[in-house]
């Protein structure tokens, strides 16, 4: 499972030209999901969402997490994270989940972050979605997986 977080002041996902997910300060969480991957993935990426300390304390040093500051996190799922463009021109999607078990990992994700108390919106699963934010920083990280994780 790969997730790329990104440090928003407001970030809204829309489909078919509605806003069908908001947030303000915090994280946009993009989710792609692979073959290899498990419910202890999605809680331990949860979790370490929740934890991340990258928003400025008082002193303007990233020390807070998003819990800490009152942000909430609008997650978006991207098959696309989970490609591979190491040979060729075009992306190879060999390593992405099929949608009957990349769905629930994702909802599993939200409901993890959503326990540790931090609000969550989402996008709509296999809809093609227009996605707006507002960087703040700008600060990008791609969360690394469970250090015993299968293949890595």
């Amino acid at each position: 499972m790969k997730v790329l977080l990104q440090r928003v002041s407001r970030a809204t996902v829309r489909v078919e030209g509605k806003a069908v997910g908001s947030v303000g300060r915090g994280f946009l969480a993009f989710v792609g999901v692979e073959k290899a991957d498990t419910e202890r993935d999605a809680d331990y990426l949860a979790d370490k969402t929740v934890d991340l300390r990258v928003f400025p304390d008082e002193h303007g040093r990233m020390n807070r997490s998003v819990q800490e500051i009152g942000g909430a996190v609008l997650v978006v799922s991207q098959f696309t994270l989970a490609s591979s463009t190491r040979r060729g021109r075009r992306p190879s999607f060999d390593r992405a989940a099929p949608p009957e078990q990349a769905e629930p990992l994702c909802r599993r994700f939200e409901e993890r972050l959503a326990s540790r108390g931090v609000p969550v919106a989402s996008g709509v699963f296999r809809a093609m979605m227009e996605v707006e934010l507002v960087n703040d920083g700008p600060v990008t990280l791609l969360l690394d997986p469970p250090p015993d994780a299968p293949g890595r």
